[in-house]
């Protein structure tokens, strides 16, 4: 009686366009009793493409195909890049750091050189830019910008080992309740935000009056 059942419960499957390996694993039925029991049964040309790009091996093999040809392509880029840009001199690092802080660094706060990022290799660049002007990396302060279900001790290690700027400059964390299940820091960066600061009028008056004159001349 059960295998009636199952015959039966094959048959409507196999009529919903199912596959012998989809009727298979639903039922525990084997491929050749599926053969015996559904051989006037055949499934169109059309259901057969899409079974066939359906299928999860296929789609996993082309995803790892594509992800290879893409990989090796940036590789080439990157090297092509690389030769285009070449070595920085002291005065590229300066437009470079320049144009950075054109885009995100804070402009309206009299006397505070300050940027803040998510990217750690960004704030690295702007550290390197300060030095470059002759600031000290123990002149410098650092606040983060979590949420309150980030480890704040894991946060700070992370951001002081990454730039190198010991705990003891780092000012007490911003912690952000964030009721809202729909924005979390999971979705990004995963180590909050990182806000490097310094305090000199006369560097801020510096950088204020060379962004004006790159605005001016661009």
């Amino acid at each position: 009686m059960a295998r009636k059942e199952d015959k039966q419960k094959a048959i409507d499957m196999r009529k919903k366009g199912m596959s012998y390996s989809q009727i298979k694993e639903k039922l525990g039925i084997s491929k050749s009793t599926l053969s015996g029991w559904l051989y006037n049964m055949p499934l169109s040309e059309k259901r057969i493409r899409e079974l066939r790009d359906n299928n999860p091996i296929r789609i996993e093999r082309c995803r790892n195909t594509k992800m290879a040809k893409r990989e090796t392509r940036l590789k080439e880029v990157f090297g092509k890049v690389s030769k285009d840009v070449g070595t920085l001199s002291k005065r590229d690092l300066f437009l470079a750091g320049l144009f950075l802080y054109w885009g995100e660094g804070t402009k309206v706060q009299r006397g505070a050189v300050t940027l803040t990022n998510t990217n750690p290799a960004m704030l690295k660049l702007f550290i390197k830019w300060l030095e470059l002007m002759n600031v000290e990396r123990k002149n410098l302060k650092v606040k983060l910008h979590l949420y309150s279900d980030m480890n704040v001790k894991k946060s700070i290690d992370f951001w002081s080992r990454e730039l190198k700027i010991p705990i003891s400059q780092f000012r007490k964390s911003y912690i952000k309740k964030n009721s809202s299940k729909s924005i979390t820091y999971k979705n990004g960066f995963g180590k909050g935000t990182c806000c490097v600061m310094f305090d000199n009028r006369d560097l801020w008056e510096y950088i204020t009056m060379g962004l004006k004159y790159i605005s001016q001349i661009s």
